[in-house]
């Protein structure tokens, strides 16, 4: 065959032709392909930018003052950098959120939130205590196609959006809980608030009842926690809760949702390891093994140590160890300050007391609540006798007010019954100025004359340390968070379970837990007990450890 006619007859470069006419088609989707692949990417770099920036700027949503402006200036890349690597529109790699009013928005609820519907106003002082969700959009960007615009499409502009809230936990349960003092008998709101602010100052029984004297809350419950629900562990948990530095516990979340459960029994013997927090140790079993209990820095107290601490009883509530004083014990007669006038009414020892009303052998006040009078020049002249210096006499009212700063305030009838400053102001002055002489006075220095000792003693023998101070970041081993419960309401007895909380509340433990006696009556206090001071609602404040036994966990999370 000629060539020419191999040529027309040769059929090897057919599908060269089809190639021909594939290739736009091919080139276009190769472009979509690769283009659309940097858009997704850069759409997921947008999209993660909107939603860090969105959790970096709920964790300053703590209702508090300036929490939005902190909120904006995080959000903002003042926490986090966001940056793109698939941006080719000429800007920059960072990805920025334009001010506040076009690129962070807040809101009340969730609800808001997600519909985008009434955004506060960021302008208004009063939003920071109502903002608890923010929004933050991103600025826009352009995606400019690299082969796409074959077929004719160039560039496409993306953004991200994303909203986020804190949730609150406070991990550790508390050990205790109270019915609701301001709880009518006949309520049926389980709901029914309860403001710890308004009762600061005023004394409590924690453990005791209605009226002290180890009575029970609530039909079967004495005020005792589950610290760890569904392991029974009862007298031993609570042992480690009330005693151990960092006890163990569960998380309950810090919403309008927050349930406990309670826990049935007296338990008595828990005491014990709650008095290691005033250097009172009844013998190993008040410390669980596995923690540790070391004493507050601060352990003023009425009982007193007048033999070595060598004695295998030492430390323990026993006549070797710490034990009431024999002279002049703290008895109120009627509902009114002693009268120091007379030497012989000054007591001879004496720690942070109860109210009034509550420390009489007839108590003025019958409910769990006292009033807030607690005698104050009592407890200066014994505690605050001049030895230093050369100086003599104890400090009057004035001159106890001059000195600590503290004055008194809250004052009604006659005569004048205050209610501040309170005990635990008087006990966070006295950790400042330990060591320190002032006015003649060495400020929880070493033994006084009766045997009374401010600071530890048996702690540091028995190797927790020579005393917890309290920091931001040292819990202080006289505070304890309480659960508050409408007990009425939710008709609370025994084991009582997912029993919501209406109030955390913070207390100062005011004395050791123990058997006394006075003239006339042989149980004037007894172990069951527990009485401490209001501080105020559970505001963590523990965000850190210092505002109680618990730990806030503040956790922001995304909502879309």
């Amino acid at each position: 065959m000629t060539w020419l006619g191999k040529f027309w007859s040769d059929e090897s470069g057919a599908s060269a032709a089809l190639y021909a006419l594939m290739l736009p088609a091919l080139v276009g989707a190769a472009g979509i392909g690769f283009d659309y692949a940097r858009m997704a990417a850069l759409d997921t770099e947008l999209q993660n930018a909107a939603d860090q920036a969105a959790l970096a700027g709920a964790t300053q949503l703590d209702q508090t003052t300036g929490s939005i402006n902190r909120a904006i200036a995080v959000a903002r890349n003042g926490l986090v950098t966001n940056l793109t690597v698939f941006g080719n529109d000429g800007d920059t790699m960072t990805v920025d959120i334009p001010v506040a009013g076009t690129g962070v928005f807040f809101y009340e609820t969730l609800a808001q939130a997600e519909a985008d519907t009434n955004r506060l106003d960021t302008t208004l002082a009063a939003s920071d205590a109502k903002a608890n969700f923010i929004r933050v959009k991103v600025e826009d960007r352009k995606a400019k196609y690299a082969l796409t615009p074959v077929v004719g499409w160039f560039e496409n502009t993306l953004s991200g959006e994303a909203v986020a809230g804190i949730g609150a936990a406070l991990c550790r349960t508390p050990p205790l809980m109270i019915c609701n003092p301001s709880e009518p008998t006949t309520n049926t709101d389980k709901s029914l608030p309860f403001n710890a602010d308004n009762y600061r100052g005023m004394g409590l029984f924690l453990k005791g009842g209605a009226s002290g004297g180890g009575g029970s809350w609530a039909p079967g419950n004495f005020g005792f926690l589950d610290t760890i629900p569904g392991t029974g562990g009862g007298t031993p948990d609570l042992r480690k809760a009330l005693g151990w530095d960092t006890p163990p516990g569960e998380c309950v979340s810090k919403s309008a949702n927050d349930a406990v459960d309670t826990d049935t029994g007296n338990k008595t013997d828990v005491s014990d390891s709650m008095n290691t927090r005033f250097d009172i140790y009844n013998g190993d079993v008040s410390c669980p093994t596995g923690g540790n209990c070391p004493a507050s820095i601060n352990v003023q107290k009425d009982v007193v140590h007048t033999d070595v601490f060598t004695d295998t009883n030492s430390c323990k509530d026993h006549n070797n160890g710490w034990h009431e004083t024999t002279g002049t014990k703290y008895l109120p007669g009627s509902n009114n300050a002693l009268d120091l006038s007379s030497a012989a009414n000054i007591p001879t020892s004496m720690g942070h007391p109860r109210d009034v009303c509550h420390a009489m052998n007839t108590k003025a006040c019958t409910g769990p609540v006292g009033d807030g009078f607690w005698d104050r020049n009592a407890y200066f002249a014994t505690h605050y006798r001049r030895t230093e210096d050369g100086l003599t006499g104890y400090w009057s009212e004035a001159e106890w007010q001059t000195n600590t700063g503290l004055t008194l305030s809250g004052c009604s009838g006659t005569p004048a019954r205050c209610r501040f400053p309170t005990r635990y102001e008087v006990y966070l002055w006295e950790i400042e100025k330990r060591g320190t002489v002032v006015d003649g006075v060495r400020v929880l220095g070493g033994p006084n004359s009766n045997s009374a000792y401010g600071t530890p003693q048996c702690s540091p023998r028995k190797g927790f340390g020579a005393g917890v101070v309290p920091t931001s970041t040292v819990a202080d081993r006289r505070r304890l968070s309480v659960a508050v419960i409408n007990c009425k309401a939710l008709d609370v007895k025994g084991n009582s379970r997912s029993v919501p909380v209406v109030e955390f509340m913070d207390v100062f433990l005011v004395e050791p837990s123990l058997n006394r006696s006075r003239p006339g009556n042989a149980n004037y206090t007894q172990k069951d007990e527990i009485y401490a001071e209001i501080i105020g609602k559970t505001a963590s404040g523990s965000r850190g450890e210092t505002a109680g036994t618990v730990i806030r966990r503040d956790v922001p999370y995304l909502i879309r």
